[in-house]
C-alpha cells in the first residue's frame, strides 16, 4: 500500500457500512455491523452515530478498545484499524454529526437521550489486499 491515508480514507468514504468489534461485559470479542462514519479526520479520528442504551456502548464505556473494519467486496480487500473509543453526549458533538432522517433513529431529535457519538481513535491498522497482509502506524 502506497499511501495508506488515501488508501484507507477511500475505502471508507465509499463503505456503506462497516464493521465494530468490541470486548464485552462477558470479556469475549463482539462485532456488529454499523452505518458508515458520519465524520472522519484522516484515518486517526472517526465519528459514529449510536444508541446510548447499546451494549456496544456499556461495553466500551467499560473498556475503551475497539476495532473498525471497512471491506471493499470488489476488489476483496480490508482494513482493520484499532484504537479507543470515547463516547461523547454532548450537544456540540450530536448536532455535529447529525443527518436529515436520524429522527427514525433518535426519535426526540438531536438532543434525544438515548442518541450518542462513538468518536474512535485509531492507533495503527491492518490492511489486507492481493493475499497479503500490510501493518502499519497511524
Amino acid at each position: 500500500m502506497k499511501d495508506a491515508e488515501k488508501t484507507v480514507g477511500l475505502m471508507a468514504d465509499k463503505a456503506k457500512i462497516c464493521y465494530l468489534s468490541y470486548i464485552d461485559g462477558n470479556g469475549f470479542p463482539c462485532t456488529r455491523a454499523m452505518l458508515r462514519p458520519r465524520e472522519r479526520e484522516g484515518i486517526k479520528t472517526f465519528y459514529l452515530s449510536t444508541n446510548t442504551s447499546s451494549n456496544k456502548v456499556a461495553s466500551l464505556i467499560a473498556n475503551a478498545n475497539m476495532g473498525l473494519y471497512f471491506v471493499d467486496t470488489r476488489f476483496y480487500r480490508g482494513v482493520c484499524l484499532t484504537g479507543t473509543a470515547e463516547i461523547l453526549t454532548d450537544e456540540e458533538s450530536k448536532k455535529r454529526i447529525w443527518r436529515t432522517g436520524d429522527t427514525m433513529y433518535y426519535k426526540k431529535g438531536v438532543s434525544d437521550p438515548d442518541y450518542c457519538v462513538i468518536k474512535f481513535t485509531a492507533t495503527r491498522g491492518r490492511y489486507y489486499a492481493g493475499f497479503k497482509n500490510e501493518d502499519f502506524e497511524i
